[in-house]
This record gives structure tokens, C-alpha cells and sequence, in this order.
């Protein structure tokens, strides 16, 4: 009797997270989905799934930062998808202790896991954070490490560890690099959804921070099946390897504003907010994407382009019980 292949996922309960349960799901796996710990019994966006994907879908409450947690998720599993993290860039200037916690000692949990248990796969979440600002463009693999933040200091340690363990005990580790991924469920810490819902909300007036930055952008659904790509695809493709999942195409903060207003038919006044801008030394101020040994290795490219990305994502923020999660009238680091 053949039995679908289980997929344990850390983060399930966020933006991405519950994307990628849904691509799993809809690609024939089981999902056993950790959320973390909370005495609301709360979800997350798992919650919004619809009761077709949740019927394949176990939710356990938990914690990457307990190596008890960890291990009763991954076991059993075939692939382990670590996407747990804080990601706030500007929380983690007044809380880098909590981000050292969770992205480096919880990925340290995962590792060791998965390591004892002898879990098949593991994708390890990465993040184009920490390759700071280009200096080569696009930015490849192989460009160099320069952490910026203490959020992306916490994330590239997370990587030499996973690095670490496939070079030592044999881990089949892949690391995926995402850059900036955007879509419906994101948190308001993130520029799209900043924009889309203070303009959904009413608001026409948009305080942001610097507008020069480049980014690349990638679409949700993209991203989440970039992770599913490097899940499934054969271990002697991706094991010991680290792939971007970017477009290739980057826009600035400011350009991107101006796109959004256009595909939401609404005339912006953009304010900049000294508050909101990094430390001179920690903005990175241009990231794009160089997919090729992604696409190589597991044929995935990106299916939608950010204009049409951002009309999904318009779309979402217009229904009003998704507007009503999100509290548009703050800032939110």
C-alpha cells in the first residue's frame, strides 16, 4: 500500500509557512505543521485554509528553542521544512538575544533532530539578507556573506551550522535562499503589505522609510514552490547545496510604491519617516537575484511577475475580514 510522504514544517503557522503547507498538500503530501506554543491555542493563518487541505494537515503546538518539541515533530517525517524565525529586521536592533534563540539555537535543535533521527531531508530557510548590500550583481551563491542586521547575523549563523552539519555527520541539508517574498498573509513588518492595506484601509497619505533601496521580489506562491522543488527533487541534485529563489528583476521603494498605487487606481502622497530608517551602516541597498543553479538543478522559475503578484495581493487586502487581522494604523517593526 502506498502512503502519501509526511512533511514536517516549522513556521506553518506564518506567511509563508502556510503557503508552502498548501503546496504541499496540494502536490500529495501529509503535512504534520508545528506552530509555536501559545495559550490562545491559536493557529495562525492555518486557520484560514480551507478544511480540504486542513483534513491532511497536523497541527501541533510547540517550539523550536525545545529540542523536545523538535524532535516529536520531525519524527517519522520524510522532509523537514524549517522555516521558524523571527524576521523583523527592525525588532531585532532592540531584541537580538531573542533572535540568536530562535534562528540560531532553534535551527541547532532542528539539525540535531534530524541528524539523530536519520529524517531523509531537510530544507534549511535562508534569507538574501545576508548577503547585504550587492556587490556584484545578480547576486549569486557564491557572493560574499556580509550580515548587516542582527536579525541577518542570526540567519547566516544558522546557515554555517546547517553547513556545518552536512560537511560533519553527512546531514542531507539544502539551504534555500529566499529574497524578499511577498503576498496575501504577510505581516504589516513588510513595505507590499504596508501599502496595500493602509490603502485598503482608507489611507492616502503612506509614511515609509527610505525609498531607495532595490529589492527583487517574489511572489508567495513562487517561493513556496521553490521550497517544494528543492524537498522533492533527487538528493544528489540539492543535498550540500544553497540555492536563491529570486525573479532576477528588482525595483526600488519608491518605484514600487508608484506600481502599487497604479495597479490600485489610487493617487499616493508618500512621506518618508526618519523613524523608520535603518542605521546608516545596516541598510542594504540593493539585492538581486541570480536563480540559475536553482533552475539547473530542479527546473523551478517563477510563474507570476510583481505586477501581477500585486494585484493578488490587492485582492486579499480588499476582503475585509482579511483587512480586519491587520492593524494598518501602526507602525509595525
Amino acid at each position: 500500500m502506498t502512503t502519501e510522504p509526511l512533511a514536517a514544517v516549522t513556521g506553518a503557522e506564518g506567511f509563508i509557512g502556510s503557503h508552502l503547507t498548501e503546496a504541499l498538500v496540494a502536490s500529495g503530501h501529509r503535512v504534520r505543521a508545528m506552530a509555536q506554543y501559545n495559550s490562545f491555542s491559536s493557529y495562525g493563518w492555518l486557520e484560514t485554509l480551507h478544511p480540504d487541505v486542513l483534513d491532511q494537515v497536523d497541527i501541533v503546538l510547540g517550539d523550536v528553542r525545545d529540542p523536545g518539541s523538535v524532535r516529536g515533530l520531525v519524527e517519522d517525517a520524510d522532509c523537514v521544512y524549517h522555516l521558524a524565525a523571527l524576521i523583523a529586521i527592525p525588532y531585532s536592533y532592540r531584541a537580538p538575544h531573542s533572535y540568536v534563540d530562535t534562528n540560531v539555537t532553534g535551527t541547532l535543535n532542528v539539525l540535531e533532530a534530524v541528524c539523530a533521527l536519520g529524517t531523509p531531508r531537510l530544507v534549511h530557510t535562508s534569507t538574501s539578507e545576508t548577503y547585504g548590500t550587492a556587490q556584484t550583481v545578480p547576486i549569486t551563491e557564491d557572493h560574499p556573506i556580509n550580515t548587516q542586521s542582527p536579525y541577518a547575523a542570526s540567519k547566516a549563523g544558522g546557515d554555517r551550522l546547517a553547513d556545518s552539519y552536512h560537511a560533519s555527520f553527512d546531514t542531507p541539508v539544502v539551504t534555500l535562499r529566499p529574497f524578499n517574498t511577498f503576498g496575501p498573509r504577510q505581516s504589516m513588518r513588510a513595505v507590499i503589505p504596508t501599502v496595500i492595506g493602509q490603502v485598503a484601509a482608507g489611507e492616502r497619505t503612506i509614511t515609509l522609510g527610505d525609498l531607495r533601496p532595490t529589492r527583487d521580489f517574489t511572489f508567495v506562491k513562487d517561493t513556496a514552490q521553490a521550497f517544494l522543488s528543492v524537498g522533492t527533487a533527487p538528493a544528489e541534485q540539492v543535498v550540500g547545496r544553497t540555492f536563491n529563489a529570486g525573479t532576477g528583476g528588482e525595483i526600488s521603494v519608491g518605484d514600487l510604491v508608484a506600481l502599487i498605487g497604479k495597479v490600485m487606481d489610487t493617487a499616493l502622497d508618500v512621506r518618508e519617516d526618519a523613524g523608520r530608517i535603518r542605521p546608516a551602516n545596516s541598510e542594504v541597498m540593493r539585492l538581486v537575484a541570480d536563480a540559475t543553479r536553482l533552475a539547473e538543478a530542479t527546473g523551478w522559475s517563477p510563474a507570476h511577475d510583481l505586477a501581477q503578484g500585486l494585484a493578488r495581493t490587492v485582492e486579499f487586502f480588499r476582503e475585509p475580514a482579511n483587512l480586519a487581522r491587520y492593524k494598518t494604523g501602526i507602525y509595525n517593526i
